[in-house]
């Protein structure tokens, strides 16, 4: 499938550099089968019904982004993925100036080596010493805003409150599911009191899921491996609220990721834990949820991609030129979509 199918124009003005506040007035745009329509996140617990269960990853971003000296060399590295206990996968800035067995110094006494350079230019990065890397990350680390926002200004202290989400919980993501960052105490205790349930599950957000898809046919893209985990407890709850009538409606694409990494063509939800690279693309058929609420993504990118597989590609075109022309704000603190397919979708 040619890659330019999911290409779209946007206005750099519509790029979101600061979340809603409070985060439930966030505009959302309603995409239900072929029909849009304009409303608030904190209109969900009216769009939705009784006996739903939104499904929330409780990943927490840490500070992986790093800079650091090679010599006289300047290095960047953004972790993605952990390796080991005390290894990293990274995609490295300024890596031509990097080796194997090259030690980095990045400050506030921490350094790692660099090992194993992959096929994609990134390395395994080794801390050194005894401390958990969480703690050195702590003291050396900032947290990693997308590169459309990190372009635009520099990360502060307020990110570091905005750029997680009220589940934040396993620390582990390079990326925060952002859809979930529009959700607020007050607005659960609504979503409760109108009968629809919630759960969690855990998939670590790597930095993969910011790189542009470069191939000109989707076949040619290969996916970045992410951890995720869903328990046996939360996968009995999923197929309950199925078998009794109720939907399954993922809040961001990386719970929708997990959740159809664990099921079955049989539609049954199992437990899973591990790697996933799923990559969803027009003409997959979903087995496990039955809708998303999401933000806006980029142009070619592998989540448009996704939300054109449920919704359409043509309708999804539809949604986004109409966000567009109507000053929604896209991307990672921007609005939301609530993506319901129906059987003629």
């Amino acid at each position: 499938m040619k890659v330019d199918l999911f290409d779209f124009v946007l206005p750099p003005e519509r790029i979101a550099l600061r979340p809603a506040s409070p985060r439930d007035s966030a505009r959302m745009l309603v995409v239900e089968g072929n029909a849009l329509l304009d409303r608030h996140v904190g209109d969900l617990p009216d769009a939705l019904r009784a006996g739903d269960m939104l499904v929330f990853n409780d990943t927490r971003v840490i500070p992986a982004q790093l800079e650091g000296t090679r010599g006289d060399s300047r290095i960047g590295a953004t972790l993605h993925k952990r390796e080991g206990p005390r290894r990293w996968r990274a995609f490295i800035r300024n890596a031509r100036r990097l080796r194997d067995g090259d030690e980095i110094d990045f400050g506030s006494g921490v350094t790692a080596y660099a090992r194993d350079r992959g096929e994609d230019g990134s390395f395994a990065l080794d801390f050194v010493g005894e401390e958990p890397v969480e703690l050195l990350l702590e003291r050396a680390g900032r947290m990693p805003l997308p590169p459309y926002i990190a372009a635009r200004r520099p990360a502060d202290a307020q990110d570091a409150d905005d750029y997680q989400t009220m589940f934040a919980a396993e620390k582990g993501a390079v990326a925060a599911p952002t859809a979930a960052l529009h959700f607020t105490p007050a607005l659960m205790a609504k979503l409760g009191e109108a009968g629809i349930e919630h759960a969690t599950l855990t998939l670590h957000v790597g930095a993969g899921t910011f790189l542009p898809v470069k191939a000109d046919d989707t076949l040619d893209h290969k996916m970045h491996a992410e951890w995720g985990r869903i328990d046996a407890a939360t996968a009995d709850r999923l197929n309950a609220v199925r078998a009794r009538g109720g939907r399954v409606i993922a809040v961001g694409t990386t719970s929708l990721r997990l959740i159809e990494s664990a099921t079955g063509a049989d539609g049954v939800i199992r437990p899973f834990e591990g790697d996933t690279a799923i990559f969803i693309t027009p003409g997959y058929r979903f087995n496990g949820i039955d809708g998303l609420v999401t933000n806006f993504h980029l142009p070619r990118s592998t989540l448009f991609m996704l939300v054109s597989a449920l919704m359409g590609t043509e309708q999804m075109q539809t949604a986004y030129a109409h966000a567009v022309r109507d000053g929604y704000r896209f991307y990672s603190y921007g609005d939301a979509s609530l993506l319901l397919p129906t059987k003629e979708t």
